[in-house]
Order: C-alpha cells, then structure tokens, then sequence
C-alpha cells in the first residue's frame, strides 16, 4: 500500500521512518509513505503557501492552489484513485476500526493542515474523508498523520515479534473492543509488589478468566462507554455482568 503525504515540515516523518518496529513496515515496502511540499508548487520567489482570512481574523490560512497542485502531481503517479484525508478538527475520531480499514486498503493521500486551516475550497473539491486524533488542537496534521500511519504498518505481516499481539490490543475485536488487562514482566516481585499468582500458575483457563475480568474492570472505570457499547452490540456475558456487578458497581464510592 502507498501512503502520500502533504506536508509542509517533511523532515518531521524521517524518526518515524526509520526507528521501532514498525520501521520493518516502511522499510520494506509494505507502507510505502511518500512525502511531498507544496511548497515546492507555491510561485514565487518567497513559495507563499498562506494568507489572511477573509473576513478577518488571527491567523493564516493555507492556500488552495499550491495543495491542488501538490495533490495534481501525486495523483498523476499513482495507478490508483486513492482517497484524500485530511486531518482537521472537523474529522471523525480515529478508531481501531477505521485503522483496520485503512490497513487493509490500498492507501490514501494524507494531506496536513497548519495554520487557522485549509481554504475550504480545496477541501470541497478534493478531500474525501476528514479525520482527527480527538477533542483537542495541535499546530498541524504531521502528528495525526504519523499515528494513522503507525498504527497502520504494525498491522502489517511480519511487522511484529509476535502476529498475535495486536489481537490483544486495547479495543480490538478480539477483546469486544475493551481495553487491555494489566501486563507484567520479570521480577516477579518489585519494590514490595508482587505479581498476581494466577499468572505464574501455569494454568491457561485460569489465566484467561482473569485477563477478561481485569479488561472488564478497567475498561469500566476508565471508559465505561466502551462497556456500554460491547453491552449493546450483545458482546459482554452473563459471567461479564457479574465481574461488573461484583468488580466495578460494588467500588467504595460507586452508585
């Protein structure tokens, strides 16, 4: 799959590119991630790539034609209609469901903003999707995009030590979409906190039940959302309900 990248701050992606795990994925052409400038498409001798608003107002906004043409030229070397997204407040939150998705895909154009914005013209006439990291502002879209394209190449085969492991990430199917149980490594006891002994037992079944009540009660008291979302999609058990009942409702202070 091929990922192009608008952006005016390329060198900012080299780290990502190049460091981690998931460097297997772009390194090896399974993420192939393309960066281009508008810049380098804005005239002049200065390459102007903003300008005021209209109506007035603090702040720049990115100019339509440079993008158009940055967007012109990426598309004339691509085989495929790839679609265009944008990261913007505006944009849908980004999901495991929606990286699965893109992961499976062929790839996009992932255009990021700076500034107060993108000129709304060229977001009519060219994006196809907006999307966003949640309820909150950065100074441009090469963080957003960066997340979107991490997450998308440890998906990737081979990417991982183990191909199980993201089976076990927080909001995965796999786990109806709750997040993960704790996690502990060597030594088994560490500054007078010892590790749970069921997980030293030895006895899979066991260890199973309690990873599942672990993810029960965590995600119910940090995003009870996603128990009430698994409750309505007809994911979460009887047996479920009693760890909540037992686990959760019955915590000092709870209702």
């Amino acid at each position: 799959m091929r990922f192009d990248v608008i952006t005016l701050f390329p060198e900012l992606f080299a780290p990502m590119l190049s460091v981690g795990v998931t460097r297997r994925a772009f390194e090896s052409g399974q993420v192939d991630v393309r960066l281009a400038n508008p810049r380098e498409f804005a005239p002049g001798t200065y390459q102007r790539v903003d300008d005021r608003p209209f109506g007035g107002g603090p702040g720049m906004v990115m100019l339509a034609e440079p993008l158009a043409q940055c967007l012109a030229s990426i598309q004339s070397q691509r085989i495929d209609a790839a679609p265009v997204l944008l990261f913007s407040p505006a944009g849908k939150p980004l999901s495991h469901a929606m990286v699965e998705r893109w992961a499976q895909s062929g790839g996009a154009v992932l255009v990021c903003g700076r500034y107060e914005g993108v000129d709304q013209r060229f977001i009519d006439e060219h994006v196809t999707e907006q999307l966003s990291l949640g309820d909150f502002v950065m100074s441009g879209g090469e963080i957003a995009a960066m997340a979107l394209l991490d997450a998308v190449a440890r998906l990737q085969s081979g990417v991982l030590g183990d191909q199980s492991s993201h089976q076990q990430d927080s909001f995965n199917p796999a786990l109806d979409g709750l997040l993960d149980c704790p996690h502990y490594t060597r030594p088994e006891c560490w500054r007078g906190r010892a590790v749970p002994e069921v997980l030293l037992s030895g006895h899979h079944a066991s260890i199973a039940r309690w990873r599942r009540e672990q993810s029960l009660t965590v995600t119910a008291q940090n995003r009870p959302d996603l128990i009430e979302q698994a409750r309505k999609l007809g994911q979460l058990s009887l047996s479920d309900d009693a760890v909540l009942a037992t686990r959760v409702m019955a915590r000092p202070g709870s209702d």
